[in-house]
């Protein structure tokens, strides 16, 4: 941010929403613009904070700003950024666009005859748009789901929470199971080394929940979560099991071979770009960039 911008002001309104690293309250700028804004106030504890900012909130901070510069319409806006030690702790403040719901709140809406296909086509698009300008600039997510992705009343499509990555990893560690298990991909599931792949695996679990209006797996441990996937994509072969996963290989996992048809009604098209996003092998899946490329998109 120029040294000469004078930092944001507003009122806070409303809390509306709290995790484990802090508060997210709706709030509204001051002066002439009257702009809806949401406010994030992060507590971190650092006990050694003589040592100046830690540098993981150094990384994000940046990351946040190079978003900002690049200004991508699928990509939630940061407004303003601000660090300040308080005691043995550390306050950081990110000032970001007000987006009054996320897709979960947008699906939950959606009556029961689904959504068109024309509007499934919009939203992925979008998504997709924004998760390849991310990767095209080598961050990774780590955490997509229906609550990290807002929905305009234009029906703007943006990721939030993406450059947040490391600061929700660093609370995960004191409070497991804070993220939910329903898009994290089988390597993560596998403690397994992990690529920008693990995004292309919430997204193909996003897309299938724009057509069944809830989660495809809806496991509540990490081992019933693999076996919710094993039962849908099929038990993968030996050979493609990540050799450095502490979890052993076992034909109690699920059905072997894999299933072609992973939802019913999907037009080949569909069904096409869905297994090629729910590919058990990172090295299978499909790149965003490639996606925005597959022939569902192509078709009016």
């Amino acid at each position: 941010m120029d040294s000469c911008t004078k930092p944001l002001s507003y009122e806070l309104l409303a809390e509306i929403g709290e995790g484990s690293y802090g508060k997210v309250y709706k709030a509204r700028e001051l002066g002439d613009r009257q702009r809806l804004l949401a406010v994030k106030k992060f507590n971190i504890p650092q006990d050694n904070l003589d040592t100046g900012i830690p540098p993981f909130m150094i990384r994000e901070v940046a990351l946040l700003h190079k978003m900002k510069y690049f200004n991508h319409p699928n990509i939630v806006k940061l407004l303003d950024a601000s660090a300040a030690p308080v005691g043995r702790s550390l306050d950081l403040t990110l000032v970001l666009e007000y987006i009054d719901q996320d897709l979960s709140t947008y699906l939950s809406k959606v009556p029961a005859s689904g959504l068109s296909q024309d509007c499934i086509k919009d939203v992925m698009h979008q998504l997709l748009e924004g998760l390849d300008f991310l990767h095209s600039n080598m961050v990774l997510h780590r955490d997509l789901k229906p609550e990290n992705i807002l929905v305009s009343s234009r029906g703007e499509v943006k990721i939030a929470d993406f450059g947040l990555a490391r600061i929700y990893t660093f609370n995960i560690a004191l409070t497991p199971g804070v993220v939910t298990l329903w898009y994290r991909a089988p390597e993560v599931l596998l403690n397994s080394v992990y690529m920008s792949s693990v995004d292309m695996w919430s997204v193909g679990c996003i897309f299938a929940e724009l057509f069944l209006l809830r989660p495809m797996f809806q496991g509540y441990t990490e081992v019933q979560q693999l076996q919710r996937i094993f039962e849908v994509i099929g038990l993968p072969c030996e050979e493609d099991w990540p050799r450095d996963s502490p979890i052993q290989y076992s034909v109690s996992w699920g059905p072997k071979g894999s299933c072609t048809n992973l939802l019913h009604n999907l037009g080949p098209d569909e069904e096409d770009l869905l297994n090629q996003c729910l590919a058990f092998k990172p090295s299978s899946r499909i790149s965003a960039a490639k996606a925005l490329a597959h022939p569902f998109f192509m078709k009016h």
